[in-house]
């Protein structure tokens, strides 16, 4: 055997043996067979990616011109940031409180400069002549504050010099210069020059990729090919290329994400189930009779197309969406009785004690004393007394409670119902898709799904995140409302208002009402779970004022002058579950004038004679959380007040969002403003937290249009096709994405 050449393998008895080729990489090649086990592993560490379309699927978050600077100016502390930069200065002193020394970089992009700081136990002379004054380069790292100046510490880095050495010494495995240098979201342990490394080598081993888009709708929409947009994400030459790669990967995470939704919403049509219809002089007939009110024209609609629904032979999967006291349980009320008429129960989930308790108390008080004694309401919760808890169970298993209300409770093994034919969830989105499918389970045939929810959805929302799911819509509130007047109470322009806000409160308390003041934390250094405070974008003004808690104002209102005669409590999160069920039915048998609470009250909360509401701190609340927490007042006949308190400055974001909140009741039209202002990211919650997500492009807040043109294609396609056979690409790329964490969070709302 001799040896072998560039363009021949190894010989065998004079004969050329043929170079063994690497069979071309797919998208769901394993990174352990595309790169190094190295790589391989610290990719799965950092970013707990395991195959070759998880790092294809890491996009640039931005691009550099190796021609042009990045603005250092723009910085800011606790940001990871890969700056382009030239070296103006460096240079090596040793420090003074242990041994090593220091080398103190200066960068600069012609304008501002940055400085960089090594620490090293020994000299670090090799450095020097590495970081030489002249140079240019890509530096990455953390930026920190010290003695007031933000710095880089031990930052990753590499010259222009040093990669175009590599080039030279191994021009197979270097990137090709291009102009355009791409920016990876990274770590400390793996920069964006690794992460372009990586993924160099694995396109230059990627044949042609299956296109999940067909042809003719690629063509419709002026896309590139899967291939070319993945190509040039990663390495375009010029704006040009990357606007048009983005084009494409936008739509197709819509189309993916649109079919994805309607073959859910398909296949779950194909189950099979029993009809509820109400039966000629049954329940729900009886029920009619004796409302002693009409139904709006808006829950007359959707309680037909309840109705509808529970008439087919396939199980509903419906959601309601309305209004703050639009009037929802008075509809899913009605195809309770439904499917009570049919022999069948239904299970209401409901996220906490004290909504649980309120469902109950509602139920019962609309049904009347005759058909609640026949129907048998029941609460079946975590903290029932074990005798009361056995007899629910015992009512539940013996189909004498048609209605049982409960929490995650019901989802226990020991819960089992006679005959399941309804599942109505509520604020569904405190609840995981495990749960919601243990409920269902329950049903010797599936239950219909009735899912509700009391925050407005925008358009795009509801296509993005409930397109499973059949949507009815109460915009209309019941007639008899009073109406809710908001007032701006801008302490940073009036501090003195202050004062008159508890002696407004103490006026409405002198009408024989009742009111809540809401505060975004418990004691000083406790926020509320489930409060934006932490979240909500503030001014740095703003930050430093402390944030109004239920502790300390409690005290303080106590001890108010106008409100000494009142009774005043506090409620919170920390309190236990027995604690807030009795603060909450004192106050709603008017045995407590005003309730100090935090975002507790924002769901579930159904006191008539509550008229005013005072918010403190309303910017630390996002806008449809202000609008919630508004609701809780002019449910009854008495008009509402709320007086949203604000340290915030005129013409400010936080100002100008609190404003917008009073200028309007009309909660749709506030979710839209909601989405707007702070995008999807917080809107959609765990979509978007930066795991496993797979909108990367797609932006829900301005591609409206874009997905309801992929959710109509998808309607054709998946119709024609429910298990998407004739497209493999498609229904690879379905299963690729939509992992398990994302199909949680489809169903979330």
């Amino acid at each position: 055997m001799t040896g072998s050449s560039a363009t021949h393998g190894p010989e065998f008895d004079g004969v050329a043996l043929p170079v063994p080729q690497r069979e071309p990489l797919t998208l769901d090649t394993p990174l352990k067979k595309a790169l190094s086990a190295p790589q391989a592993t610290a990719l799965l560490k950092a970013f707990a990616m395991h195959t070759v379309n998880d790092l294809l699927s890491h996009y640039p978050r931005d691009y550099a011109d190796r021609e042009v600077l990045r603005p250092l100016n723009q910085v800011t502390p606790g940001a990871n940031i890969t700056v382009i930069a030239d070296i103006v200065s460096v240079h090596e002193k040793r420090m003074s409180s242990r041994p090593g020394t220091i080398v103190e970089v200066v960068i600069s992009d012609g304008g501002g400069e940055f400085t960089l700081t090594f620490f090293g136990k020994n000299s670090q002379e090799w450095r020097l002549k590495q970081l030489r004054p002249g140079l240019r380069g890509s530096f990455s790292g953390k930026v920190r504050v010290y003695r007031g100046e933000s710095q880089l510490t031990n930052p990753s880095y590499k010259t222009f010099e040093s990669e175009e050495e590599e080039e030279r010494d191994d021009p197979a495995v270097r990137l090709r210069r291009k102009p355009l240098i791409p920016i990876y979201a990274a770590t400390a342990a793996e920069p964006s020059w690794n992460l372009q490394m990586m993924i160099d080598q694995v396109l230059r081993r990627i044949g042609t990729l299956p296109d999940p888009v067909p042809d003719d709708l690629r063509a419709e929409h002026g896309l590139l090919s899967h291939t070319q947009a993945i190509r040039w994400i990663h390495s375009p030459d010029d704006e040009k290329q990357w606007m048009a790669a983005q084009n494409t990967l936008r739509f197709t995470e819509a189309w993916v994400l649109q079919c994805a939704l309607m073959q859910r919403h398909s296949l779950a049509r194909e189950r099979r189930t029993r009809p509820r219809v109400p039966t000629p002089g049954g329940y729900l007939e009886r029920f009619d009779a004796a409302l002693p009110f009409v139904l709006t024209v808006d829950q007359e609609i959707c309680a037909v197309e309840i109705a509808t629904d529970m008439s087919q032979s396939g199980p509903m999967n419906r959601l309601l969406q309305g209004e703050v006291g639009s009037g929802k349980t008075v509809v899913a009320l009605r195809a309770m009785l439904a499917v009570a008429d049919s022999g069948g129960q239904t299970a209401l989930l409901a996220p906490t004690e004290v909504l649980a308790g309120q469902h109950l108390r509602s139920i019962t008080t609309l049904l009347g004393p005759d058909l609640a004694a026949e129907l048998m309401p029941t609460l079946l919760t975590g903290k029932l007394p074990v005798a009361q808890k056995r007899k629910a169970l015992l009512r539940t298993v013996s189909g004498q409670s048609r209605i049982v209300i409960g929490t995650h409770a019901l989802l226990s093994d020991t819960v089992t119902f006679f005959d399941l034919g309804l599942i109505v969830i509520d604020e569904q989105h405190r609840f995981g898709v495990e749960q919601r499918e243990s409920l269902r389970l329950k049903g010797a045939e599936p239950p219909h799904v009735l899912v509700m929810t009391a925050t407005p959805i925008p358009r795009t929302i509801a296509m993005t995140v409930f397109g499973d799911l059949d949507v009815s819509t109460i915009r209309m509130l019941p007639a008899g409302r009073q109406g809710i007047t908001s007032i701006v109470v801008p302490l940073s322009d009036h501090p003195s208002w202050f004062q008159r806000i508890w002696t407004k409160l103490a006026e409405e308390l002198a009408l024989g009402r009742q009111g809540f003041v809401v505060c975004p934390a418990i004691s000083p250094a406790e926020i509320e779970e489930g409060s934006e405070a932490a979240t909500e974008p503030v001014s740095e003004d703003d930050k430093k004022i402390p944030l109004a808690n239920v502790e300390t104002v409690h005290e303080k209102l106590r001890g108010f002058a106008p409100l000494a005669e009142y009774r005043i409590e506090a409620l919170h999160g920390r309190m236990t579950s027995d604690e807030k069920d009795r603060i909450m039915r004192a106050f709603a048998d008017g045995e407590i004038d005003v309730l100090v609470a935090t975002t507790v009250i924002e769901v579930g909360v159904d006191v008539p004679n509550a008229s005013a509401m005072v918010v403190l701190d309303a910017e630390r609340f996002g806008v449809s959380q202000l609008h919630q927490l508004r609701g809780r007042v002019g449910r009854g006949g008495v008009p509402g007040l709320c007086l949203l308190v604000t340290n915030s400055r005129t013409g400010s974001p936080a100002r100008q969002r609190i404003g917008d909140v009073a200028a309007t009741l009309d909660g749709f039209r506030l979710a839209e403003l909601d989405l707007a202002l702070r995008r999807e990211g917080n809107v959609l919650g765990d979509m978007q937290s930066g795991e496993g997500t797979s909108l990367r492009f797609l932006r829900v807040a301005v591609d409206g249009d874009l997905i309801a043109e992929a959710r109509q294609a998808a309607y054709h396609l998946v119709s024609g096709d429910p298990g998407i056979r004739t497209n493999p690409a498609l229904r690879d790329a379905i299963a690729r994405r939509l992992n398990e964490s994302e199909r949680t969070w489809l169903v979330k709302g």
